[in-house]
């Protein structure tokens, strides 16, 4: 396995696997590896992929108040995790290296980027699509895989994707869950005890309004009030960001549950901010 720290090398290493044929697949992180890493890197694996998986902690997707500071980086583990897992390249850059001056230009996506944590994380969604833009023409993957669980970014990824004509696949991969059904994050390690049992209210909610829409239950309100008195039942619960019931390609508010949507929580447990999202198809029923 090769470290890559800068552009020059990994653009060096990407054209020698494209010219031994192979097929590159990228995986995007900011590090702090879990399972859900994992699968993602397991996934391009299973495609034969020349697997690169890309470490780096982007300054430009935090807000002035948020954990960029604290962002775990474990990297000696990650690294370990990457070559037990058959990674070819990892790319960890610096800030530096990945912002080599003021920053001119940003990809800002229009609509899908305004709700859910849109409304409550500014800029976010324009430093992670800049972020994802610089990415893709530094290792120019043939697929890129990003996880369900952060729905809202891959479906901003997606759709900046067509518009801007990459000719890239996003593979989008499931989320990975602990035994009690919380979603695999790399903040979950700043849960106390407490707050750890309490966050799988969260996954306990989503099932619960999926049963309810099964059931032929379609008002959102009735719905989002029933996940929001199982949440707020809770000791260590901060806050509720959103509570959402949307279309799962446009992201907007739905008032009645049809088609195709997509069930979104983010709430803060102590200073722990956690999101997780269920999709329910109800064309199947």
């Amino acid at each position: 396995m090769k470290v890559a720290k800068t552009i020059k090398s990994v653009r060096v290493a990407i054209k020698a696997a494209r010219k031994a044929g192979r097929t590159i697949g990228l995986i995007p992180t900011m590090g702090a590896l879990h399972r859900g890493h994992i699968s993602l890197i397991e996934r391009s694996g299973k495609h034969g992929d020349f697997v690169v998986v890309s470490i780096f902690v982007n300054p430009t997707q935090f807000g002035p108040k948020e954990d960029l500071a604290k962002y775990p980086r474990p990297l000696r583990k990650d690294l370990r995790i990457c070559e037990d897992h058959g990674v070819d390249i990892v790319f960890v850059p610096d800030a530096k290296e990945m912002y080599r001056q003021e920053e001119l230009t940003w990809v800002d996506v229009d609509k899908i980027s305004e709700p859910l944590c849109g409304r409550f994380r500014p800029g976010h969604f324009r430093g992670v699509a800049t972020v994802c833009v610089k990415l893709f023409n530094i290792v120019q993957p043939d697929i890129a895989y990003f996880g369900q669980k952060d729905a809202q970014q891959l479906a901003v990824i997606r759709r900046m994707v067509a518009d801007l004509n990459f000719p890239l696949k996003i593979v989008g991969c499931p989320t990975v869950r602990e035994a009690d059904g919380l979603a695999l994050s790399s903040r979950n390690r700043y849960l106390s005890l407490q707050q750890r049992k309490d966050a799988t209210c969260i996954y306990s909610s989503l099932k619960i309004a999926r049963e309810m829409i099964e059931a032929g239950r379609t008002n959102s309100k009735t719905i989002a009030a029933k996940i929001r008195k199982i949440i707020t039942a809770t000791k260590s619960l901060s806050s509720i960001d959103y509570i959402s019931i949307v279309d799962a390609e446009t992201l907007q508010d739905v008032s009645r549950v049809a088609g195709r949507v997509l069930i979104a929580i983010a709430a803060r447990f102590g200073s722990t901010r956690l999101i997780d999202n269920l999709t329910v198809d109800c064309r199947t029923r």
